[in-house]
This record gives structure tokens, sequence and C-alpha cells, in this order.
């Protein structure tokens, strides 16, 4: 039997972007110090934006909103991925390690996109 969802807390896309937002956070500790209103920062604001967009869509009450939300995280998520893509080319890459980042970044699009399609079947059933 499945669960009821009752709040994005529920949600294992959104804990599992919260957790990525900490490695996030992580691996931007270890830039340089220049960087600190640059790429760090975008990379945390991308990062936070993910499981904030999840959260605000789900209590906003209809399957539209949420919606269109989920799509705002997914977006978050490119930006996110594009931006570690930099990172990586601009750092030594035996010094910081993105792949675990990388591997859930992947993962929560996955399920954004699910998500998403499901959302939309649903409304167009009703």
């Amino acid at each position: 039997m499945l669960e009821k969802i009752n709040s994005y807390r529920d949600l294992i896309v959104w804990e599992k972007a919260i957790n990525l937002t900490v490695e996030i956070y992580k691996i931007t500790e270890n830039f340089p110090k220049e960087e600190i209103y640059g790429l760090t920062s975008q990379m945390r604001r991308s990062a936070v934006s993910i499981p904030s967009n999840i959260a605000e869509g789900r209590n906003r009450g209809t399957r539209k909103d949420f919606c269109n939300f989920l799509r705002i995280a997914l977006g978050s998520c490119a930006e996110l991925s594009t931006q570690i893509e930099i990172a990586k080319k601009l750092s030594k890459p035996t010094l910081l390690n993105y792949k675990n980042a990388e591997s859930v970044l992947t993962e929560i699009m996955k399920m954004l996109y699910t998500m998403i399609k499901n959302l939309n079947v649903q409304k167009n059933n009703n």
C-alpha cells in the first residue's frame, strides 16, 4: 500500500535535494575565496532553489501550480549541472570530487521529470 503524501517533507525527491544542497555547500567550501561572490554563490543558490521550489509548489494547493514549481526546480537542476561543469574545468579535478553530487543531481532530475509527467497524465484524466 502506498503512503499518503501529506507534506513536501514526505517527498523523497525533496529529501534528496536537501542532501544535495548540503553536499554542494561542502564542495564549495573548498573553492578559492575570490569565488565567494561568483561561482560559489551561484552554485549554492541553484542548489537551494531545487528543494525550495519543490516545497513551495507542493504547498500551493493545485496540481497545475505544483507542476509549474517542479519545472522551475528542474531548471535549477540544469543550472547547477552547468555550474558543476564550469567548476570542474576551473579547478583541479583531483582536489574536488563531484561524482556523488552529479549522480544525485541526475537522479533528482529523473524524479522531477517523472513527477511532472505523472501530474500531467492525472490532469488529462480528470
